[in-house]
């Protein structure tokens, strides 16, 4: 088969044709940003405590009904237990005082045995008021986000082999469409059990859609445009999403209406399959040479410029021996490949723990959720700007432990900063997710310079998976919180400062050539 690059190259390396892929491609990402992490929102526990039913109590019994508890270092009422509302009522009626005649602590507690009440202030409601999902049912919201990275587990193991077999361009769609369906079911489900069910199916299609989008840009767009929409193209839109995405949840707190709002914006794309290409780079690896050419042609009158009258020579592209398909298994026959692969799934699980950590724990954190979660989009933007530009001169190991040290560093601090001064708080956990952010853009890119060509797509892929763990992981890690709200900061910072240290075990690439082969990476990297 013959150099695609050089048979494409009367296209140049820009104009209408290409700037109108990258936008329309980079648009797709901001879909991306509604739907990542709604759930922070969605999944929000409110102030609550338990429900006392419409009983013959005195006013001074149904203020004290309710325990107070320290939590934090600071004292509030209980969330999930009350004084026993049978005694408590009977010496109601007996007209014995709290405190005064009775000490509480000789009258017993009980569960929430009518359920809980919830404040209303910032929330009307989320799933965890609809079906109470608190104290001994505290672990379903955890497990509910966790089912939407099975999902991102289950989408990267399959679209990829999708995506070889039917085109980029129709997983791409299908996945928009998938989306749709399953936020707009969710958005009516009846049960726990449904939520958690189509939220699997929201993280399989969201994934798919990110890969699809992702190898169509990089197959479609010229080499400088490819650069330009890998590093920053497809992130910084997803940020737009990110940002817009607690703007939408401020103005709708009901999360059934702002899951059905949310699934009706990936409708505004459907329209684009009129717009965006396939991929001439699939259509020739299917033998689809006519169709390839008919784009290609089309794109040069975008482009004004003229084509060739032949542009694949199909004697070339029949004259290709099959390569050597690659596994897993190639991976573990090498030492050094298995001491790489083993390093770089711990350095992917990790990032993954922290930026997903720190972006569900949003709702936790002092002061307006809403606000925080905006600043926490924000912070993304300069994170991946400012990674871009040192990639291009600084050496991938110090770059990515320094990135590892800033975000995991600020995060171990926080225990230290006193409980008055939250805007420090929320400054140091911004500086943390800076530093998260970054580290996620050079990762990608590190990995990929490692691995051969001929395993590269087989390394990315497994690490892609040890990232999925991570991230199911991460919902856990935020639960901690309930014992202690220290407790997840000191995790991810403490596994994220370790695995900065694990990286620098890892190869140099800065300035050197991309290995095609196994021998070649041995030698190189030897």
């Amino acid at each position: 088969m013959g150099d695609y690059d050089e048979d494409t190259a009367f296209l140049g390396q820009s104009g209408p044709y290409f700037w109108t892929t990258f936008f329309l491609l980079s648009t797709v990402y901001v879909s991306m940003g509604f739907t990542g992490l709604y759930i922070v929102f969605v999944g929000a526990v409110p102030q609550h405590h338990c429900l006392i039913p419409q009983v013959n109590l005195s006013e001074e019994w149904s203020r004290a009904i309710i325990p107070m508890e320290v939590l934090d270092g600071r004292e509030q009422l209980s969330r999930c237990s009350r004084y026993r509302l049978d005694v408590v009522r009977n010496l109601s009626a007996l007209g014995y005082a709290p405190g005064r005649d009775v000490n509480l602590t000789q009258v017993g507690r009980e569960g929430c045995l009518d359920g809980w009440s919830y404040s209303q202030e910032t929330y009307q409601s989320t799933i965890v008021t609809e079906w109470d999902l608190v104290c001994d049912n505290g672990w379903k919201v955890p497990f509910a986000s966790s089912t939407l990275f099975v999902g991102y587990l289950i989408g990267s193991l399959v679209s990829g082999q999708l995506s070889d077999r039917f085109g980029r361009k129709i997983v791409l769609f299908v996945s928009l469409g998938t989306q749709f369906i399953f936020v707009f079911l969710q958005s009516f489900s009846r049960s726990w059990i449904m939520f958690c069910f189509t939220f699997m199916f929201i993280g399989a299609s969201q994934i798919a859609l990110y890969i699809s989008a992702f190898v169509l840009g990089t197959e479609v767009l010229s080499k400088s445009m490819r650069v330009i929409f890998t590093t920053l193209g497809a992130f910084l839109f997803y940020c737009i999403g990110y940002m817009i995405l607690p703007w939408i949840a401020f103005a709708i707190r009901e999360w059934r209406t702002l899951l059905a709002v949310i699934s009706s914006f990936i409708m505004v794309y459907i329209p684009l399959w009129w717009f965006i290409p396939e991929s001439p780079r699939w259509l020739l690896s299917q033998g689809r040479v006519e169709e390839a050419e008919a784009i290609l042609r089309q794109a040069a009158r975008k482009n004004k410029v003229e084509a060739p009258l032949v542009i694949f020579n199909e004697a070339g592209l029949e004259a290709g021996q099959p390569l050597k398909k690659y596994t897993i298994l190639d991976v573990l026959k090498s030492r050094k490949l298995r001491c790489i692969t083993l390093l770089s799934l711990l350095l992917w699980m990790s990032i993954n723990i922290g930026y997903f950590g720190i972006s569900l724990n949003t709702s936790n954190l002092s002061g307006n959720p809403f606000m925080n979660c905006f600043l926490m989009a924000c912070s993304e933007v300069p994170a991946h700007i400012v990674s871009t530009l040192l990639l291009k001169k600084c050496p991938r190991r110090i770059l990515l432990s320094s990135f590892l040290v800033t975000g995991g560093g600020f995060l171990l601090l926080i225990q230290f900063i006193p409980e008055t001064l939250h805007y420090v708080t929320l400054a140091m956990v911004m500086i943390g997710k800076f530093g998260f952010t970054m580290a996620f853009g050079v990762v990608y890119i590190y990995t990929a310079e490692i691995y051969p060509t001929v395993l590269r797509n087989v390394g990315i892929g497994m690490c892609s998976s040890a990232a999925r763990i991570g991230s199911i992981t991460a919902p856990y890690v935020i639960y901690l919180g309930t014992l202690n709200k220290f407790l997840p900061y000191i995790l991810m910072g403490s596994i994220t400062v370790g695995s900065s240290v694990v990286n620098l075990f890892l190869p140099e690439t800065l300035n050197k050539h991309l290995p095609e082969t196994v021998e070649e990476m041995q030698e190189c990297q030897g």
